[in-house]
């Protein structure tokens, strides 16, 4: 019988450092996937800092605990409340498709665990976030409390009518399907902003859409990717 020790070397546990195997294959897989779809996507690889950080946030500390030893696959994991935590690949796209710099205001709709929010934060964003599940709202306020990430702010509501007080936004990203775009979320897209969000049908074809908005005001809008979210929820 073969006994496992976990240990640690210079201060890091033999968990944490599987951990870290596990996101570097992760980020690997995702490597495999933005090549398989450059056809769709327009380029062979995601900007390094995208993928960097990807590398380094803990997504296992945003999952149930009954599927934490599936995390670091790519591909969507329930997370209750008939939710999901986005595909890794998903996550990262978008991310890349946003071109978040350090200090832009990001609005996301949908916050479900907290991973997206998580990412765009770890690139520099001052991220504010809605989800309109109250008990999902509550736990990611709590899960980012115990994972230092107090500067995102949360709200609980229907994220289709955006943060006014907040806007502009350099970005908004949003992470479940609406049947169209959302006027609200378009007006407070600032001039030269960007948002990214998948329209379609429940149980038809979904697209994720870039749409630009330039210094005129005037939207420009890209299809770039067949995609399946969870649908956006609320009164509308």
């Amino acid at each position: 019988m073969v006994i496992c020790v976990l240990s640690a070397v210079d201060g890091v546990s033999a968990a944490d450092r599987d951990w870290k195997a596990r996101r570097a294959q992760m980020v690997a897989a995702i490597r495999d996937d933005v090549i398989a779809t450059r056809a769709y996507i327009g380029k062979k690889t995601l900007r390094t800092d995208v993928l960097e950080t990807i590398g380094r946030v803990p997504r296992h500390a945003f999952v149930p605990p009954q599927v934490i030893e599936a995390a670091y696959e790519n591909r969507p994991l329930p997370i209750g409340y008939g939710q999901t935590i986005s595909q890794p690949y998903i996550v990262a796209l978008m991310t890349d498709l946003l071109e978040t710099e350090p200090g832009d205001t990001i609005l996301e709709v949908g916050t479900g665990s907290g991973y997206q929010a998580a990412v765009l934060a770890e690139l520099g964003a001052d991220m504010r976030t809605i989800e309109i599940i109250p008990e999902l709202a509550q736990e990611v306020q709590a899960r980012f409390r115990r994972l230092g990430y107090e500067h995102i702010q949360v709200r609980q509501g229907d994220g289709y009518y955006g943060w006014p007080e907040a806007a502009p936004f350099d970005g908004i990203i949003v992470t479940a399907a609406a049947d169209h775009v959302p006027p609200p979320l378009v007006r407070q897209l600032r001039n030269g902003g960007r948002m990214v969000i998948p329209v379609g049908q429940r149980f038809g074809v979904q697209y994720l859409l870039l749409i630009t908005k330039d210094h005129a005001g005037r939207l420009q809008t890209r299809q770039v990717l067949p995609v399946r979210f969870v649908p956006l929820t609320g009164e509308h």
